[in-house]
């Protein structure tokens, strides 16, 4: 059986969620059903999402400005699904990071298949390949989002990469300097605080699971795969 993926549906329309839902249950997807960007935000806090279906005019927040949020941390396949059919719309989607467009009323069949392009184009095949894991801790390397447990934090791009960097290095002690090359590249010019800045809001975002990422006084940090 295919995996079971997770897709986050987004319009203030309750009648088009619904309909999408009923179209993707029937081909073995899981869906997540959001109003408005705000709360599509909200869903991404708490859900992990594998591919996003957004319409563009809704209240509170568009379409555009959820893909300009979602886009500053995630690369998650995102694909509009709007009544706007202007060219002046679809190529604003996609300059700002959407890897479709498609115009209501929409074909369910073309739909899905271009859901499953995106997913083979954006994970591969060979789907756990791009998933790797420490421990409690999966970092999903297509859409840079981690799931610990039963959490799944929204972590800003350094926070991911900090995390992913010290897991991967598993018990390895790395002072804030060596961290600051690694993680933020040699050219940077801000202070090695920074580094305890990310750490602390690391933790709290990953809350009783941040005992992992354990300070060793006098030298730096260190990831531990286990409570």
């Amino acid at each position: 059986m295919m995996k079971k993926w997770n897709v986050l549906i987004v319009d203030d329309e309750p009648e088009m969620r619904q309909l999408i839902t009923l179209y993707l249950n029937k081909e073995n997807y899981f869906c997540i059903e959001a109003e408005n960007g705000l709360a599509a935000l909200d869903q991404l806090n708490k859900t992990h999402v594998d591919l996003m279906i957004v319409d563009i005019m809704m209240p509170f927040m568009d379409g555009f400005r959820l893909l300009e949020e979602v886009r500053e941390n995630s690369q998650i396949p995102f694909i509009f699904l709007s009544a706007k059919g202007d060219d002046l719309d679809k190529v604003k989607g996609l300059k700002l990071g959407s890897d479709d467009y498609m115009v209501k009323p929409f074909n369910a069949d073309e739909l899905v298949a271009r859901i499953e392009t995106i997913l083979r184009r954006s994970y591969g095949v060979q789907t756990r390949s791009m998933v790797e894991r420490f421990g409690p801790v999966s970092f999903n390397l297509a859409s840079r989002t981690v799931s610990v447990g039963d959490l799944t934090p929204r972590l800003t791009l350094k926070e991911y990469e900090l995390f992913l960097f010290l897991a991967r290095n598993q018990g390895r002690v790395y002072k804030r300097d060596q961290l600051l090359d690694q993680v933020w590249g040699r050219d940077y010019e801000g202070s090695d605080r920074t580094v305890d800045t990310h750490i602390k809001t690391l933790r709290l975002k990953l809350k009783h699971y941040g005992q992992m990422i354990e300070t060793v006084w006098g030298l730096g940090y260190k990831f531990e795969g286990s409570l």
